[in-house]
């Protein structure tokens, strides 16, 4: 048989999207991979109507269409507070996954540390190895995901080239307050560090918290690539539309490598979406408001069926321990509650470096009936655990 690459050994499928398929073979509600069920904004499905009539529907510019990067331009403006301009600094990727990989692929070379903490959305330390680098992983110790500054001083010390920084955090909804983004800056000065930044929840972020682009801060916007998306904001995660923010420099490398890798994203998506761009302050407000809504009511539910869990700050993710079921196999115990509870979940281990089997991780963008639904469904785990747990 011929010969097959070996940099993809030491990871496996996406246990996200595996956790999807258990849920649709059980029946159960799929509070797993994390996306709304409900419509994205009408303005924004009638615009998706008139441009699927109309086009374009020929290939936009590589790195995105003018329009689209104008609107984007603009509406980040006003959020960053960076003199952003189109042509210079946005590249429009297909999902801020290919963000990422664009990111990391145009400023590491092989055999580059890159420092990631720990827990980790899945394709950080797969992107690193896909490019040849070392992942370097600097544990958020629960139950309230701080890290420990030597330690991840010692990280960036150790050769590193880029740090990856998930704000906010998913899985964990950990927010990073002010001091611990300037710390982390103070390291990328020190360091002569890339600091490549997920922000796709820069707007699900509940009070008092307060999202900070990691770019803002003095000194930050040149050794800076954002990515981010339109998925989670305006509830369009199909649409694969993401981008990447950065300095001139490395935006020219960027738009190189997303052209080898998928040329372009989807011309009509791109001009459907310019007017979710110039939604007003006001959409935003009621994003948060909708998202704090569903927090509150899912937690409810959690403490109502005497879960423990931590309280996110941000994003629409909750890690639930569930040591007093299983403390040594979480994929087993997600799989019997997909099974005999019908509600699907992550097993944790699947964002952490360290042996940590004992937290499940939920997602709460689901109408609030899907909650409730679900919340019904919990109340009963502990019954139905003593009654046979993982007998058959």
């Amino acid at each position: 048989m011929p010969y097959i690459s070996k940099r993809t050994e030491g990871f496996g499928e996406s246990v996200i999207r595996r956790m999807t398929r258990v849920a649709l073979e059980h029946g159960a509600i799929n509070l797993s991979q994390g996306f709304p069920d409900f419509d994205p904004p009408q303005a924004l499905t009638r615009a998706l109507m008139e441009s699927a009539a109309k086009g374009p529907h020929q290939y936009a510019v590589t790195w995105g269409a003018a329009n689209f990067r104008e609107a984007l331009a603009e509406k980040q403006r006003r959020c960053m507070g960076l003199p952003l301009e189109a042509d210079k600094h946005i590249t429009v990727t297909c999902g801020s996954t290919e963000a990422m990989m664009a990111a990391i692929m145009s400023v590491i070379n092989p055999g580059d540390k890159v420092v990631v903490f720990s827990p980790f959305y899945e394709n950080y330390g797969a992107d690193a190895i896909l490019s040849g680098a070392e992942p370097v992983y600097v544990p958020l110790e629960p139950p309230d995901f701080d890290f420990d500054r030597e330690r991840l001083r010692a990280a960036c010390a150790s050769n590193a080239r880029a740090l990856i920084l998930c704000n906010p955090s998913n899985p964990t909804g950990k927010v990073f307050t002010q001091e611990e983004l300037r710390y982390i800056a103070s390291l990328a000065e020190e360091f002569d560090l890339w600091v490549i930044t997920d922000e796709v929840y820069e707007h699900i972020v509940y009070a008092p918290a307060e999202h900070s682009y990691f770019a803002s801060l003095p000194g930050m916007a040149e050794r800076t690539i954002s990515c981010s998306s339109l998925s989670k904001t305006y509830s369009i995660t199909g649409w694969r539309l993401g981008y990447t923010i950065a300095g001139e420099g490395v935006t020219s490398t960027i738009r190189k490598v997303h052209d080898f890798l998928t040329v372009g994203a989807a011309a009509p998506l791109q001009e459907a979406a310019v007017c979710a761009l110039g939604f007003p302050q006001s959409y935003y407000d009621e994003l948060r408001t909708l998202y704090t809504g569903k927090r509150d009511l899912f937690l409810q539910s959690l403490d109502r069926a005497g879960l423990k869990y931590t309280r996110p700050a941000g994003a629409y993710y909750v890690l639930v321990d569930i040591g007093e079921f299983d403390k040594s196999d979480d994929t087993r115990f997600c799989e019997w509650l997909a099974r005999e509870v019908k509600v699907a979940a992550v097993p944790g281990s699947s964002f952490f470096r360290e042996p940590i089997h004992t937290l499940i991780r939920f997602h709460f963008a689901k109408k609030d009936e899907t909650l409730r639904a679900a919340g019904e469904r919990l109340l009963e785990l502990k019954s139905i655990w003593a009654e046979r747990g993982y007998r058959k």
